[in-house]
């Protein structure tokens, strides 16, 4: 597997992965906008295709993860998890964290999340819809002396 950054050409089949993963997908014109946002990066898992993605914004030394997503038929193979310790080992000198918000339901999330260091530090209420849902709030710490 590679991971690579995405390519301007490789957005519309990111929209359609975002079609297959998510009850609110990104639209392509958002993928767009974001791709083109110097705060934002996207990173793209490939086996003979793309096979998942990873996006993060960028503000100060706070990282965000966007979205991760991987294709069903890919799914339980480690992509995920490779494009997330990505994520970890490219950012860990620069950051001060990454963070996240997960669906309490997503529990295969949840468990990798927590696995790569991850731990929760809030909720956000009624944050997810279809259906409605809380999102854990999930941080991964690099620099333990920086206080948030």
């Amino acid at each position: 597997m590679i991971i690579e950054s995405l390519k301007e050409n490789e957005i519309p089949v990111i929209a359609e992965l975002e079609k297959t993963c998510f009850s609110k997908p990104w639209s392509e014109e958002s993928i767009r906008s974001s791709f083109n946002s110097p705060s934002c990066g996207f990173y793209t898992a490939k086996l003979e295709n793309i096979v998942g993605y990873i996006g993060i914004s960028i503000a100060a030394d706070e990282g965000y993860i966007l979205n991760v997503a991987v294709f069903p038929e890919h799914r339980g193979n480690g992509i995920g998890r490779a494009l997330v310790n990505f994520l970890i080992d490219k950012y860990k000198e620069s950051l001060s964290f990454l963070t996240l918000e997960v669906r309490p339901s997503n529990t295969a999330a949840v468990n990798l999340y927590s696995s790569l260091g991850f731990e929760k530090v809030g909720e956000r209420p009624s944050y997810y819809s279809n259906p409605t849902e809380n999102a854990l709030l999930l941080t991964k710490y690099f620099n333990s002396d920086k206080e948030i």
